[in-house]
């Protein structure tokens, strides 16, 4: 007799527990849903489930109150941390054009108001997971551009793939580093043939990542019934990707610290040390040489950690790339769904390459994934274009000392920074450039009465950026 096929399973996350309950209940027919009222919670669930939800619809007006979609926002930048393939729909009664760009920026596959009909939600469901996950199709001959910056990353990946010294991988959220680990660092290398496993630091508890890393032995803790191996035995020979790693607790990093020196560790409630030949590979969207010097992070784990590092580099940077990448995932998703591709006039070809795309390749993918949906075999104008960038304005401002201050602006910049150095002896000079930056940013946000697409403008940056360095706020 055959097993019944096991149905996508669907995560909702919204603080109305009516919205919740009818959903789930108008789901349930296609979908086995779970459901979750705020962002800590929401997190709490995903750690505890077996297999992290395919699909999820979040509401941007979460708690605390009073509802702001910054919330919203976090949390779909956190269920992309803990489950890249993820498809997020954003249902919100925020619906307002800025808000609706921002989330598709940090990732969201759409944005739709309330209220909305279950069945349109259905049928955006199954659109989503029509389109599979574009990181099992990299092209394996090779990363997808020819920009100085992929050269370099290009040149680095083929003189440290092979060796068995940890590679520490930096870029920005989006950017692609779990493919550059286990495309080019493993797979393409003389361990292709033994374990690759993955382990998000920011997706497990901090109190059950070192069981999870070492294993331990029954009985050591409340439920260990049995003993296990953990990822260093499973990945012996192979490859240990360890993503988020700045999320590491300073507790454990002289453990992890001492399985890169000489390979030993043991299990959690065990004496007995064991050996694992795993190679480390580690990934970060955090400055961690700042974390170091704010006491975040062991420097002696970081030198050893980033031995070789390579940089992925933005898609803002990538100069004509954006239209290779343009040409690779528009053929991609278009022999999928079997749908012609869609093309786009010369003038909305120049608008593509002046987008910064703050989201990386992550929104650049969701990007086409939605021209092709609704604009199939179409010629796509500059409109339909800027319609889904995260923001009107083309390209990232940029501010200078010649374009944004005057001569005498510095002057007397440089005149207050001199009295401050002679009145305070020893200046911090990080903390001192935090305060001035977070006064500034604050004094943004007040002017524009709380609307962060124009508190941004203020400051010349754009939106993401913004709530960027507001995040690191939190972390400090």
């Amino acid at each position: 007799m055959s097993q019944p096929v096991a149905k996508p399973l669907l995560l909702i996350v919204d603080d109305d527990s009516l919205i919740s309950e009818s959903l789930s209940f108008a789901f349930a027919q296609e979908f086995d849903v779970v459901t979750s009222h705020a962002r800590p919670h929401a997190l709490t669930l995903l750690r505890q489930l077996r297999q992290a939800p395919q699909l999820a619809l979040v509401d941007l007006g979460l708690p605390p109150y009073p509802h702001r979609p910054d919330e919203g926002f976090a949390l779909i930048s956190d269920l992309l941390a803990l489950s890249p393939e993820m498809k997020i729909i954003v249902l919100s009664g925020q619906n307002d054009e800025d808000n609706a760009r921002h989330a598709r920026t940090l990732g969201a596959v759409d944005f739709v108001g309330k209220p909305c009909d279950p069945g349109r939600l259905t049928a955006l469901f199954r659109q989503a997971l029509s389109f599979s996950d574009s990181r099992q199709e990299t092209p394996i001959g090779g990363l997808v551009g020819e920009s100085l910056p992929m050269q370099r990353l290009r040149l680095q990946l083929g003189q440290y793939a092979n060796l068995a010294f940890p590679v520490l991988i930096e870029g920005e959220s989006g950017s692609g580093k779990d493919i550059v680990a286990s495309h080019y660092l493993h797979r393409q290398t003389e361990r292709r043939d033994k374990p690759f496993l993955a382990l998000n630091c920011a997706a497990i508890s901090p109190t059950l990542l070192e069981p999870t890393l070492f294993g331990y032995a029954k009985g050591s803790f409340t439920g260990a019934g049995s003993a296990k191996a953990g990822y260093f035995e499973d990945a012996d020979g192979g490859t240990l990707f360890l993503d988020e790693i700045g999320e590491l607790p300073l507790e454990l990093q002289p453990k992890l610290l001492r399985v890169l020196e000489n390979g030993e560790y043991q299990r959690v409630g065990e004496t007995q040390t064991r050996i694992s030949s795993a190679r480390i590979i580690a990934a970060t969207n955090r400055d961690l040489r700042k974390e170091v010097r704010n006491g975040r992070f062991r420097a002696d784990l970081f030198h050893r950690l980033s031995v070789f590092t390579v940089a992925v580099p933005p898609v803002r940077d990538m100069g004509n790339d954006r239209l290779l990448l343009l040409d690779h995932f528009r053929k991609l998703y278009a022999d999928q769904a079997r749908l012609p591709p869609f093309t786009l006039t010369p003038a909305a070809k120049g608008i593509w390459l002046d987008y910064a795309f703050p989201g990386n390749v992550r929104e650049l993918r969701n990007i086409v994934i939605r021209l092709t949906a609704r604009h199939a075999g179409q010629e796509i104008s500059p409109e339909k274009l800027i319609a889904e960038f995260e923001s009107a304005d083309i390209s990232e401002p940029t501010t200078t000392v010649s374009s944004g201050l005057a001569a005498d602006d510095l002057a007397q910049a440089r005149q207050s920074a001199r009295k401050h150095l002679q009145n305070a002896g020893r200046l911090n000079l990080d903390a001192t450039l935090e305060l001035w930056e977070r006064g500034y940013i604050e004094a943004a946000i007040e002017l524009s009465a709380g609307n962060m697409s124009q508190a941004a403008r203020r400051l010349g940056i754009n939106r993401t950026t913004l709530y960027n360095r507001m995040e690191g706020w939190n972390r400090a």
